[in-house]
């Protein structure tokens, strides 16, 4: 069976909104962390979005290409999770209309590669509760935003535990902990 692993990028203080407007850190990057994100995309052959992630992602990575992470993503199929888009533009986008939770327990169970998902909002709290989530990467950045609309990581939910498999500490100072779904 597929496994959906979702990647999010968060501060220390929760927030999870904009992360392209952060500062890149006050250490050097030395590439380590580019190269989990393809290695990540990689082992996958299906990206999981919910709208807001979509309405970010689309009109961006699109226009990007020459890199392996930009031509994994461009070429992968995608699945959207909405109830108002009904004409993605950007290739291979499948958009999840109606009962997205018995379509993605049926998109875990044909075969192929794992599923990515970016990101942090009501579909990743869904597939959690519905025990769909297999594995969450946290990319822990090492500041305080101080600030955020409303994306902070925290919304009430039921209780879910993790078992930690694994962290990797990057030059930035950031920290990607790696946490698979209690069984």
């Amino acid at each position: 069976m597929r496994k959906i692993i979702n990647s999010t990028y968060i501060t220390l203080d929760g927030a999870i909104e904009n992360p392209q407007d952060w500062p890149s850190g006050k250490h050097a990057d030395d590439g380590a962390g580019g190269a989990l994100q393809v290695d990540l995309l990689r082992s996958c052959d299906a990206l999981l979005m919910g709208r807001h992630t979509y309405d970010g992602f689309a009109p961006v990575w699109p226009t990007r290409s020459g890199d392996p992470y930009s031509d994994q993503i461009n070429s992968m199929q995608k699945y959207v999770v909405s109830s108002t888009l009904r004409d993605p533009e950007w290739n291979n986008t499948t958009v999840i209309d109606a009962d997205p939770i018995a379509e993605i327990a049926r998109l875990k169970e044909q075969p192929g590669k794992d599923i990515v998902q970016y990101g942090f909002g009501r579909l990743s709290y869904a597939l959690m509760e519905n025990g769909l989530l297999d594995e969450l990467r946290l990319w822990v950045h090492p500041f305080f935003v101080g600030r955020s609309a409303e994306d902070l990581m925290f919304r009430e939910t039921t209780l879910s535990t993790f078992d930690l498999v694994g962290a990797q500490p990057l030059t930035s100072g950031i920290v990607v902990l790696s946490y698979r779904a209690a069984q």
